[in-house]
């Protein structure tokens, strides 16, 4: 393809784009073949214009970057956001992509609300897939990336490839990282969602603001000219709900609000029943009944954004409801790993900030008579601020605490520990390694009993170290879950003779 037609899609004027032909795109220098465009970029840890001359000798026939950058036998496409106009570029090049493409942004629920609308999409007989924290979902599977947002370039290879596979729906996380970072931009986006906000991430964006401005980039930027934007708006007043939907409208888009305050899928009650919960919903002057098979009120709210934006994308009103009836777990998400031989059910749950916590603990609340014990920890090298706040949510809302190590990376894991101490209760116990906190926490459980293993929910590692000292540790809550059950139950039984 040539670079000149490229620029034309994006809209760029570049001087010398005539005749060059473009083979790919790569952000890694060592990716870089004959034809490649680079793109160079400066970033928190390295500074990717040091590789220019690695990739030129590779075969770049372009780079991507600043207007200071030393570009030296390829063609310097300068600009002063070089990551919106790498992205920009990618778009022309990836083709097709799928026909309808919904994001997701927000704190918390971002997973399980992509994913839940991949789910409608596909009962409602459409070829649909989710990319976020779980990876690629598709019809016929899923593969695991490793990032909430991927990179552009791995990003736009994957939209082509599921377009080529014959999807046509397509939800996807909208990370404040990858908003940031423009590595979302280029498609049309025919819808966005807000699910809330709440602090996370201040290790990166420093401050409430600058994080809620990245998260807002979705409205601001991305989602197409006269789209739509589907936003919760819960029981409670919320200031930065209320200015999501401020953004929405300032540039143009069809407000769609969800919730008990929503004035497009209104929550009229919630009623929680054994193994999930029934909805009651208002929707275009009629009200529905819906039995929802998940517990917790932010599964509700999860299912309910996911309905307008199979709603908001043509999907036919009955056949979307009668799809919230039939939703699956999200792996990791409130996802109840097995019940012990005592009969205490062990739930295992993403969440790893304050507000995502309470609502995790809140959600168990009302399938017990008994206790809950919650076991978590905190993430290393990310936002220390947050973890006092933890301590304090788990052990007000739980009857007993376990805190534990999570991803301690470059820090030291009791000083974490430690710091989560600090803001709980009497009710806590320190026990640092992870497999001996989960063994203690389903051992001493009785039936009247919910053990609630939060933080890295769908992970299959745990990240000791950082830089070239880091190591990833083979480990999942859930497997771990079933391993020490078991162990317990052998131990109490004796050998069989």
């Amino acid at each position: 393809m040539k670079l000149e037609v490229l620029t034309e899609r994006a809209g760029l004027s570049v001087a010398g784009a005539s005749g060059v032909s473009v083979t790919g795109f790569a952000i890694d220098h060592r990716k870089v073949a004959p034809g490649t465009v680079f793109g160079a970029f400066r970033g928190t840890k390295f500074n990717a214009e040091d590789f220019i001359p690695a990739a030129i000798e590779a075969g770049a026939v372009a780079v991507v970057a600043s207007p200071e950058a030393s570009v030296e036998g390829a063609l310097h496409i300068a600009s002063e956001e070089p990551r919106r106009t790498f992205a920009q570029l990618a778009a022309g090049f990836f083709t097709p992509v799928p026909e309808t493409v919904v994001a997701v942004t927000g704190t918390n629920g971002k997973t399980s609300t992509a994913e839940m609308t991949r789910q409608i999409w596909r009962m409602c007989g459409e070829r649909a897939a989710s990319i976020g924290t779980l990876g690629v979902t598709t019809p016929d599977g899923s593969i695991s990336t490793g990032l909430t947002t991927p990179d552009i370039v791995t990003f736009m290879n994957n939209m082509s490839g599921l377009a080529l596979e014959g999807v046509t729906h397509v939800a996807y996380e909208a990370s404040s990282h990858g908003l940031s970072q423009f590595r979302n931009e280029g498609l049309r986006v025919k819808a966005g969602a807000f699910t809330n906000f709440s602090r996370d991430h201040l290790d990166y964006h420093e401050t409430m603001e600058e994080y809620f401005a990245a998260k807002m980039r979705l409205f601001d930027e991305v989602v197409e000219d006269g789209g739509d934007a589907i936003i919760w708006n819960g029981g409670e007043e919320c200031e930065w709900t209320r200015r999501a939907i401020e953004h929405a409208k300032a540039r143009g888009l069809r407000v769609l609000t969800v919730g008990e305050r929503g004035d497009f899928l209104r929550l009229a009650a919630r009623d929680a029943t054994q193994l999930g919960q029934t909805l009651t919903v208002e929707f275009e002057g009629s009200t529905r009944t819906v039995k929802l098979p998940l517990i917790g009120a932010y599964q509700a709210a999860n299912a309910l954004v996911s309905a307008g934006l199979a709603l908001s994308t043509g999907m036919e009103p009955s056949q979307v409801f009668d799809a919230i009836g039939r939703l699956q777990p999200v792996r990791g998400r409130l996802e109840r790993a097995l019940i012990t031989a005592d009969g205490a059910p062990v739930y295992i749950d993403y969440a790893h900030t304050p507000d995502a916590l309470e609502a995790a603990i809140i959600a168990l609340r009302p399938h017990t008579k008994g206790r809950i014990v919650t076991v978590f920890g905190a993430g290393g090298d990310r936002d220390k601020g947050k973890r006092a706040k933890m301590g304090e949510v788990a052990s007000r809302l739980s009857d007993w605490i376990i805190v534990t190590d999570d991803n301690p990376r470059g820090e030291d894991p009791a000083v974490i520990r430690q710091e989560i101490i600090a803001g709980a209760g009497d009710n806590v116990t320190e026990i640092g390694d992870r497999r001996e906190a989960i063994a203690h926490a389903i051992e001493y459980a009785t039936e009247d009993t919910i053990v609630l293993i939060a933080g890295k929910g769908h992970e299959e590692g745990q990240i000791i170290g950082s830089g070239e000292n880091m190591r990833v540790l083979p480990f999942n809550d859930v497997t771990v879950a079933h391993e020490e059950s078991g162990r317990l139950v052998k131990e109490s039984w004796g050998p069989i003779t």
